[in-house]
């Protein structure tokens, strides 16, 4: 039973006591039984000398008959009734009339319509408000002392982001012993702001913080801060600060600040906008006239470049510390985290999965791990090993297996040559990252992938590591031209050529690669939005500037669809036999289609049964994708770069 209806109860309760009390303490007369007697009835027993006292209250009589009945009558105005009384020797008691007061019951029945409306006023009251305590205390900060005796978080579970650790380990030095960078003048930031992508650990390192300083620890979401009320939002501030003066030293830390500490002045709404209204409250509460000594703010963003300037400057958020996604040693640590909660079997490698995720952020390592666990689970193994790896990461990268789909030997023999010349491009390119695998199972939209592994994270990229990825991407439209003729390519090459027109496009554009064009930057066109319509489009560059841009653009294309014709034409025998094995087997690793590019047996690993509907057999780390033949059957998943999709159906 909530709050509203254990007090609703317990009004209830006392309104029946006070009208058993009423009642209880009525007069004896007033409870005990009479009879009504007519007044005429009345002045004839007295004459007989029947009645024994009266109590006269106005022109109420009441009183008892000689044998102790009593009984009760209404007199008019008579100025002989008491000399009546007193010759009948009737002994006569007189009270002033009483005040025509309704009872307790009638106040009760008449004030219920109005008692209704106010308890249903403050039961909705409660209701917008989601609970915050008193129906009017929704001025009351939001903020949670977090005390973690269960589930406690410290930074040995946090890895992966060294220099973010770093500088949030001094201010936990701080709140330890202030007297250690007091004695040298230092001050601690009032301020820090964790910025970083979705999913890289700013929250996990607020809790980890929680966890080491061993002071008080208020939690709060930017959105607890914005209610349908104008100075709401303020009002919580004010009463967050109050609450951590009191418990000061203390953390605050606000997740999802952005929610409240936006850019002020952009939208409607102007200066009484309610979210203006609470930036402002903290803006004075972090730097202001009164100082807030040992409260230290600590808030996380994925958004730093919608926040208010005057939010970000030093006295208020002095430091930014950036949560940047892990590079590979931080991916491997990140994985060993993870990786204790599961029984993991002697084959995995932490390192080698490491190396296939780049670009991954900690919430997806930790959903590889979590997967790799469950596909093992539903396989009825007792460790998750490296094949189960191998299967989530794929599963979470490209898509689940779909081999219920049913494709003809024609497509599935196209399909195999369009994967076997991306593989023998990117194989005899030396610029090209190893080839860790290449199948034609479907998956997701892709009928097919060719997969890359880069030896490691790469910062920059080099023009010749550009140019041999367009030829890569072109391997597949040429091997289907030199299988099949020119008639016979489909249009499954589409995500391959927009993957090649977009590097040659920056290349152009932005990298100044172009010999024509020289070492100069082109914008993208844009477009003017005005109340949600785009109305007009700037350009950037001028016409004739804009028909170089395409003819270099078109240039490269060609160079790298000429360099991918020329190597599959004189490793044509490699074809074919790279395009069998990828028929006979379904998928096929590096080491497997290196043996068959230089004409060494094949290795012969532990592989799945193609009948299995697990992951492809081998080793090794996740690879970036870099060919595949595409189905055309539109997804909510993006498409993996190149591919090679099915010709439209009409209609669709």
């Amino acid at each position: 039973m909530n709050n509203f209806g254990k007090n609703l109860a317990l009004w209830v309760i006392i309104g029946l006591l006070l009208i058993a009390l009423f009642n209880l303490f009525q007069s004896p007369a007033q409870r005990g039984p009479q009879t009504s007697l007519a007044f005429s009835d009345f002045i004839g027993e007295v004459q007989q000398g029947r009645v024994s006292d009266v109590t006269i209250q106005g022109n109420n009589i009441s009183g008892h008959f000689s044998d102790g009945r009593a009984f009760s009558t209404y007199a008019p105005y008579d100025p002989n009734l008491v000399d009546r009384l007193s010759t009948s020797g009737v002994r006569i008691t007189a009270q002033p009339p009483e005040d025509s007061m309704p009872s307790l019951l009638g106040v009760l029945v008449s004030w219920f319509p109005m008692l209704l409306l106010i308890g249903v006023w403050i039961f909705f009251m409660r209701q917008m408000q989601s609970g915050g305590g008193k129906a009017m205390g929704f001025g009351k900060s939001r903020a949670r002392l977090l005390t973690e005796k269960h589930g406690r978080v410290t930074f040995q579970d946090v890895a992966g982001i060294d220099e973010a650790k770093e500088e949030l380990q001094e201010i936990v030095e701080f709140l330890r012993n202030p007297q250690k960078f007091q004695q040298v003048g230092g001050r601690i930031p009032k301020g820090c702001l964790l910025v970083g992508p979705p999913g890289t650990g700013k929250t996990l390192l607020a809790r980890a913080i929680a966890g080491e300083a061993n002071v008080p620890f208020f939690t709060i979401s930017g959105s607890d801060f914005v209610e349908m009320f104008v100075g709401v939002g303020a009002s919580r501030v004010r009463d967050m600060f109050e609450q951590a003066k009191k418990h000061a030293p203390c953390i605050v830390f606000i997740d999802e600040i952005d929610a409240v500490g936006r850019h002020r002045g952009a939208g409607l709404g102007g200066g009484n906008d309610e979210r203006e209204q609470t930036l402002n409250q903290l803006l004075v509460e972090m730097d202001g006239f009164e100082a807030n000594e040992g409260v230290i703010l600590i808030a996380a963003t994925n958004r730093p470049d919608v926040l208010d300037p005057a939010l970000l400057r030093p006295g208020r958020f002095d430091r930014q510390i950036v949560v940047p996604n892990p590079d590979v040693v931080g991916r491997e640590k990140i994985l060993r985290v993870h990786m204790k909660k599961v029984r993991l079997g002697p084959d995995v490698d932490a390192k080698t999965i490491a190396r296939g995720t780049p670009g991954f952020s900690g919430a997806d390592l930790a959903n590889i791990v979590n997967e790799a666990a469950l596909l093992a689970a539903r396989a009825g193994k007792r460790l998750v090993t490296m094949l189960d790896f191998e299967a989530a990461k794929d599963k979470i990268m490209m898509g689940a297996e779909r081999r219920s789909m049913v494709m003809t030997e024609e497509e599935k023999r196209l399909t195999a040559y369009h994967e076997a010349g991306h593989a023998i491009v990117g194989f005899f390119c030396p610029a090209s990252d190893p080839i860790h695998k290449a199948t034609i199972i479907p998956r997701g939209r892709a009928l097919g992938m060719v997969m890359r592994l880069p030896e490691g994270d790469r910062i920059s990229v080099s023009r010749e590591k550009l140019t041999t990825d367009i030829a890569v991407a072109m391997g597949g439209r040429v091997a289907e031209e030199l299988i099949f003729g020119h008639d016979k390519v489909t249009a499954g090459a589409s995500s391959d050529i927009q993957q090649a027109t977009k590097i040659a496009r920056h290349m152009v554009t932005q990298w100044g690669m172009s010999d024509e064009l020289g070492p100069v930057g082109y914008g993208e066109n844009q477009q003017e939005v005005f109340l949600g319509h785009s109305v007009t489009q700037s350009k950037n560059v001028s016409e004739a500037t804009a028909q170089k841009i395409d003819q270099e653009i078109r240039k490269l294309i060609e160079a790298g669809y000429s360099k991918a014709n020329s190597m599959l034409v004189e490793h044509n025998d490699k074809l074919h036999d790279l395009a069998n094995a990828l028929l006979e087997y379904e998928t096929l690793t590096g080491e497997e289609i290196a043996a068959i590019l230089r004409g060494q047996p094949m290795p012969k690993p532990e592989r799945h049964s193609s009948a299995e509907p697990t992951a492809p057999t081998d080793s090794g780390a996740t690879p970036s994708p870099s060919g595949g033949r595409r189905s055309s059957v539109p997804s909510s998943r993006p498409a993996s770069d190149g591919g090679i999709e099915p010709s439209p159906q009409p209609g669709a």
